[in-house]
């Protein structure tokens, strides 16, 4: 077995530890480091993404899969700064004002890095200025607000006219999620996503991201 597909395998079982020796062995080898993220860490989490999405694995089996990928992406952060990769995109998360819920975004935020986007995640409690501002100063291509309250989905929508008013609406693509959200509702507030589950919001982002880069 190829020491990346060892990599990936250590990642979908959560072996932090292996991963710590294993990315190390890969820079030693001459492995490009871009390729060791790519190939290695998330082809892994790419995996656990779909599984999840499947029902094949659930919450727990996420959560130490993301750990492990953290260690690795620490280890190469250093190398890929030096080698000048860029993130596939930037995404604004946050869990809107009034509503003090992270479960569900923190699954996102591990979804979306485990795709190599570097999210900027404001917590929870956050007011549309806070996500617009966030928006602005870190060039992002992608808001995604999470709401778990049905009095607390209306703060989506001042979020939409919020990017209008300052005119960053057509740089930014708004994405909404949460129990109580539907296709309907991110319809009706003129936002552009709603994903059901975190595995699917990630694979919404990345192509957001891509289309804004191309």
């Amino acid at each position: 077995m190829s020491i990346l597909n060892e990599i990936a395998e250590k990642l979908m079982q959560g072996k932090a530890k292996d991963i710590k020796e294993l990315v190390p062995k890969a820079i030693e080898q001459g492995i490009a480091p871009k390729v060791i993220l790519e190939e290695g860490l998330l082809a892994g989490m790419s995996v656990i993404g779909e599984k999840f999405k499947n029902n094949e694995v659930y919450v727990p089996e996420v959560l130490i899969a993301a750990r492990a990928m953290k260690v690795g992406t620490e280890i190469l952060k250093p190398h890929l700064v030096s080698s000048d990769v860029k993130p596939a995109g930037k995404v604004v998360l946050g869990t809107v004002k009034g509503d003090l819920h992270d479960i569900g975004k923190n699954l996102v935020k591990m979804m979306m890095e485990g795709k190599g986007i570097e999210v900027i995640d404001l917590g929870v409690d956050v007011a549309p200025e806070q996500f617009v501002n966030a928006a602005k100063e870190h060039n992002a291509q992608v808001i995604a607000c999470s709401a778990l309250l049905t009095t607390t989905m209306g703060v989506m929508k001042d979020i939409v006219d919020l990017c209008v008013a300052e005119g960053i609406r057509d740089k930014v693509k708004i994405m909404v999620g949460g129990a109580p959200i539907t296709d309907a509702f991110c319809k009706s507030i003129g936002a552009d996503a709603y994903t059901p589950d975190a595995a699917s919001a990630a694979d919404v982002a990345l192509d957001f991201c891509k289309q804004a880069n191309a």
